[in-house]
């Protein structure tokens, strides 16, 4: 007998956990999901490498901003495509852990590089830094055209409906044997054996690609398919209107917001009295942050993997996107805690260890934000991540633009102390809300199954689901 359960998007069974800058994510996404995101991967990375090497020769303020320009647009994909692709590789229930590594690399850059940037300013000049960052691009460009194969494939089957053969879920019984050895087949339950592509969908198996097919830069039927652009970079826009992306990006773009704060205000207590650190020792001082990153990763990934299918166990088998949401519990803490010892901590001339310390906490926060958010939104609506992701970005693109005009102004005229207690209370009113979704965050996604379930059939129409 087959028993009808209702589709939500999101919602996994745990008989399937075996189973499966602002415009320019506008531009290059739909590009990805098009064509392919290997030539996308390939040609943003060696056009920032070309980049790094206009920077290094600019002569005016205009050439500078109009490198950074394009720089931010070129660069796009890594705020977006890098996700959906971590969906197309691995399973719902390792998803968190590759998530958390990429937050690691993305998050741990931004530490990362003022250390190093001051020493290779000192000793080989402030070019350098740029021609670097030139020569990393294109080491990284010739590793991904070697080894990076195309992960887009057009999927027939919906997250959460497809069947359980369908799923890869169906697992063979041994035989129960008796005293004699032969089989019981009174009250004997065993499970239909594992049904082969070709039996199930009548096609023949492909065969196994070549080395040379792997790397090539597109793959066939990439021109062939409908033409769906101009509708999927109009699509983001319309996501606003479901509840649980538009909470993603802003709980992404609240966490990344004291990341800003941090990263504006750094320099300026470091380096003022009574701490005097020199432009070299303010570099050092980000081996904090970078620490708290690798704690923030190894909380939402490995931690958290656990923690979700131990839910899901508790739960009767059943793991809800909301679950990985209690993961908030620990920003509820570190985030008042980070930013009253860093601002009060400033005002007040604490020890400079204990600045220190509250640069890496509040670095550990921004990662947990960056992972869970882009995991509550892949969770619920994996087949359509791709879109979905960039309407989290415009969000958390939106938020960290307008802090960066109101940090220096907010900061001189509140004061360190007064500013940072309210940034206390402000993030962890906006930590909170994560209560709201964890009682009604099933309901909006029962309401918003059929508009999901609408736009995934016109990506499967269109041969672009993913």
């Amino acid at each position: 007998m087959t028993v009808e359960r209702e589709f939500v998007p999101g919602t996994v069974h745990l008989v399937d956990l075996e189973g499966e800058a602002f415009t320019g994510c506008l531009f290059w996404q739909p590009l990805a999901l098009q064509y392919g995101k290997r030539p996308v991967y390939l040609i943003s990375i060696l056009a920032t490498a070309g980049i790094m090497m206009w920077a290094a020769h600019t002569n005016t303020n205009g050439q500078w901003i109009a490198n950074k320009v394009v720089q931010g647009f070129v660069g796009a994909p890594i705020e977006s495509l890098c996700e959906v692709s971590v969906t197309d590789i691995y399973f719902t229930h390792e998803r968190g852990q590759y998530l958390a590594l990429y937050g690691l690399f993305l998050a741990g850059s931004n530490f990362f590089a003022p250390i190093i940037a001051g020493f290779i300013a000192d000793g080989q000049g402030w070019k350098w830094v740029l021609y670097w960052c030139a020569i990393f691009c294109v080491i990284g460009f010739v590793y991904l055209f070697l080894f990076m194969e195309e992960t887009n494939y057009a999927r027939s089957t919906i997250t959460g409906q497809e069947s359980k053969t369908a799923s890869g879920t169906q697992t063979p019984v041994e035989p129960v044997l008796d005293a004699a050895g032969s089989e019981e087949k009174n009250n004997l339950k065993v499970a239909p054996s594992p049904v082969s592509t070709e039996e199930e969908t009548g096609q023949m198996a492909r065969p196994t690609k070549t080395y040379l097919q792997k790397i090539r830069l597109f793959e066939p039927g990439a021109f062939s398919k409908p033409n769906r652009l101009p509708r999927m970079v109009a699509r983001p826009l319309i996501f606003l209107t479901f509840p649980i992306i538009a909470y993603s990006g802003f709980c992404y773009g609240s966490n990344l917001v004291w990341f800003n704060v941090l990263n504006a205000t750094a320099s300026l207590i470091l380096s003022g009295e009574p701490y005097n650190f020199a432009a070299s020792m303010v570099g050092l001082s980000y081996l904090s942050p970078l620490i708290g990153v690798f704690l923030g990763a190894g909380y939402t990934g490995t931690f958290g993997d656990w923690f979700m299918v131990r839910m899901a166990r508790a739960k009767g088998g059943v793991m809800e996107p909301e679950h990985r949401l209690w993961l908030f519990c620990a920003s509820v803490v570190l985030i008042p805690f980070g930013l009253i010892l860093w601002g009060v901590g400033a005002a007040q001339h604490v020890h400079w260890f204990g600045l220190i310390v509250a640069m890496c906490v509040i670095a550990m926060t921004n990662t947990i934000g960056l992972q869970i958010s882009l995991a509550y939104c892949i969770d619920t609506y994996r087949d359509l991540a791709g879109e979905a992701t960039i309407t989290v970005i415009l969000v958390r693109n939106t938020m960290s633009f307008a802090i960066g005009y109101g940090v220096t102004p907010w900061v001189t005229n509140m004061g360190y102390q007064n500013a940072f207690i309210t940034a206390a209370f402000a993030g962890l009113a906006q930590v909170l809300t994560f209560l709201v979704f964890v009682k009604w965050g099933k309901q909006w996604r029962r309401a918003s199954a059929e508009r999901f379930l609408k736009y995934v059939r016109e990506m499967q129409d269109a041969g672009l689901g993913h």
